[in-house]
């Protein structure tokens, strides 16, 4: 079902309410830095919600912050200077510069920031309900547009009968084009090996379709997520709010892993046709050597790419899955919608 688009006065009336809010966390956090002294801290935002935000300090300690107006919009990831007020209360002076940022559009179709500084996406596919190459494609694009690392993690292998399962025949080409394929089962010790070191010294989201097993894996890689959890609660007085929100956790082997419905769910990003050409890895070597510069990459003469098809160096699938990309963002434009 398509969005309710709303009316230039509701966007106004939302507009102004927000300001209204910002106003008024600003003048608290102000006033709260204005009755201590206290010397700047780095740290990193676990999670949001509204003007505050929860803070892990140096030894992963929480502490609840508010956060000044000038910062703009602060999300899970966020690595930020802050000063402690009393207790485990504080308040954030300051947002570190990002390396990179996830984000989708909000009621208006501007990018809202969801998370921050990830450094891998891992698309988790499963051998049931079998891979959807368009939407692994979609996935990895969006990776490389970012400008972040990906991977791509089997899960539920336990049920393979055969390790050469046809439903999983297009994954060596992945593993050709450059990207991991890691075979992973919670079910089994040692099962999740592999991945618990591909995730070890990052800031990771695991991604992918419905009934893959994106939870269990989370669960299975965070023993302890019902600790960190109730200790986050306990810290912010948010109760279960804080599962809603993205949230980062500190996987016990190392790293960080960033998690949320929303973010499992996220797709691409806001792009343009050359921006989504540049998302398929094996292409970079090939684009600017069409015959005409505007190539669609469809029927047109001297096509660089369908020449690399022809000759075994792009896989038709993945053209194909471009192809299809690209209409979407031809018709997301001709409607209207970046």
């Amino acid at each position: 079902m398509s969005r309710r688009r709303l009316s230039k006065r509701q966007l106004e009336r939302i507009q102004t309410l927000q300001e209204r809010r910002r106003a008024r966390a600003d003048l608290r956090a102000e006033t709260a830095l204005s009755e201590v002294e206290s010397e700047p801290q780095r740290g990193i935002v676990v999670t949001r919600h509204g003007a505050t935000a929860a803070v892990a300090g140096t030894s992963q300690e929480i502490h609840v912050c508010l956060l000044r107006q000038n910062l703009g919009h602060v999300v899970c990831g966020d690595r930020v200077v802050w000063q402690k007020t009393g207790g485990n209360s504080g308040v954030v002076t300051a947002l570190s510069e990002r390396t990179t940022v996830l984000a989708r559009p909000d009621y208006a179709g501007r990018d809202k920031p969801l998370a921050a500084n990830l450094t891998q996406l891992v698309v988790v596919v499963a051998v049931e309900p079998a891979p959807s190459g368009y939407l692994v494609d979609q996935y990895l694009a969006a990776a490389e547009i970012l400008g972040i690392r990906a991977a791509i993690a089997v899960n539920k292998v336990d049920l393979l009968d055969n390790p050469a399962d046809p439903r999983l025949d297009r994954l060596g080409g992945y593993e050709t084009i450059g990207y991991p394929v890691i075979r992973v089962t919670a079910r089994k010790t040692h099962g999740l090996d592999a991945l618990i070191i591909r995730l070890r010294n990052e800031t990771s989201i695991l991604v992918g379709q419905s009934g893959v097993g994106k939870s269990s894996l989370v669960k299975a890689l965070l023993p302890d997520q019902d600790i960190q959890t109730g200790r986050l609660s306990s810290a912010t007085g948010l109760g279960r709010h804080t599962t809603s929100a993205a949230t980062l956790y500190f996987l016990p082997s190392g790293g960080t892993l960033i998690d949320s419905p929303g973010v499992r769910s996220f797709r691409l990003p806001a792009m343009d046709r050359q921006q989504l050409e540049r998302g398929f890895r094996e292409f970079r070597p090939f684009l600017g050597h069409c015959q005409f510069s505007n190539c669609a990459h469809q029927d047109e003469p001297g096509c660089a790419l369908r020449a690399a098809v022809a000759e075994g160096r792009i896989v038709q699938w993945r053209l194909d899955n471009f192809l299809n990309m690209a209409r979407q963002l031809d018709h997301q434009t001709a409607r209207g919608n970046p």
